[in-house]
């Protein structure tokens, strides 16, 4: 987490083991309650925090991370950081949803993580989080501003957020999308572009976590030409198989870098053999010379043990066959 985001929910944090514990509240979920001067309108917020079982909690639909990727490995930092603090640091963002419960806007691996500890022998640890009143909007950029710096949300995940949002928040305006977040259509547009790279291609890397913005602007101009889209779209159905292949348990998978290799060499089209060349020798000579064209020139090639008279020889007729040609 960045020191901004320290600074924020530090501050919401501080002094939370010094509040009282209201008596109707032991045993259950706690409520807690503290007042957060805001110097410049000189207002005052309240924060809103509970402690809350993960299982009263279900993903926002419109999450920007892929809830499903998150196992113990994965999470094996968050997981090890909660256990030795002996709880959860820095609260979930969530809104309360209707029957009952809460919807997780910000913290998907703090409730993985807050899960698995109560799955495996921690049945003490409870979920922390901060409840508010958001709109579909609002809860897209605070989702944005809480995971945009972070390592540990994939490119592609970010791009198929802002590509959703694009046209569910902003009517498919760019400008006004990037000023809201506040970055440059430049970079919004990058990310808008990995959104859109072909399923076919999605599939040929082993996990859409692999799958780097880098490589959708490397292949945008390939994807552009009719032929060698055809070409790239055909070897990534093959790469496709073989990472479908190796989930099966079948062979290895083909990391995110092998793999954009391996388009824009699809994308070359095949390699046209290497000319074999005319090779010039005496008539009882064992070894001669090599004719290539290299474009508008002509190389000769002999191995350096080749004898003075088997190449003089050599080049004789060499000299005759240019003459006749």
């Amino acid at each position: 987490m960045s020191k901004r985001h320290d600074a924020i929910f530090g501050d919401v944090l501080k002094d939370l083991n010094a509040d009282p514990v209201p008596e109707e509240d032991r045993g259950g979920t706690r409520f807690l309650r503290r007042s957060n001067a805001l110097a410049d309108a000189g207002e005052r917020e309240e924060k809103v925090l509970r402690w809350v079982d993960p299982a009263t909690c279900v993903m926002w639909a419109r999450h920007n991370r892929a809830y499903g990727l998150l196992n113990e490995d994965n999470c094996r930092d968050l997981i090890d950081s909660i256990r030795s603090q002996g709880q959860q640091e820095f609260p979930a963002i969530v809104r309360r949803v209707q029957g009952g419960g809460y919807e997780v806007i910000c913290g998907a691996r703090r409730h993985f993580a807050i899960s698995w500890l109560r799955a495996n022998n921690y049945p003490q640890f409870r979920y922390l989080v901060e409840v508010r009143d958001l709109t579909d909007e609002e809860a897209f950029r605070l989702a944005d501003v809480e995971n945009r710096d972070r390592e540990d949300i994939s490119d592609y995940e970010r791009a198929r957020d802002y590509a959703a949002a694009l046209d569910q928040y902003y009517g498919g305006r760019q400008k006004s999308m990037a000023e809201r977040l506040e970055v440059s259509e430049g970079w919004l547009s990058r990310y808008l572009q990995l959104a859109r790279l072909p399923e076919a291609i999605i599939a040929a890397y082993p996990s859409i976590r692999d799958i780097k913005e880098l490589h959708a602007r490397i292949l945008k101009p390939f994807l552009a030409d009719t032929k060698q889209s055809e070409a790239i779209l055909a070897a990534a159905a093959d790469l496709a198989k073989r990472q479908a292949a190796a989930r099966a348990g079948n062979g290895s998978f083909i990391d995110g870098a092998q793999v954009l290799a391996k388009l824009k060499a699809a994308s070359a089209g095949p390699r046209e053999p290497k000319a074999k060349g005319l090779v010039f020798k005496g008539p009882s000579e064992a070894s001669g010379i090599t004719l290539k064209r290299q474009g508008s020139k002509l190389a000769l090639e002999f191995s350096d043990k080749i004898s003075e008279a088997a190449l003089r020889s050599a080049f004789e007729a060499f000299l005759i066959h240019r003459n006749r040609g």
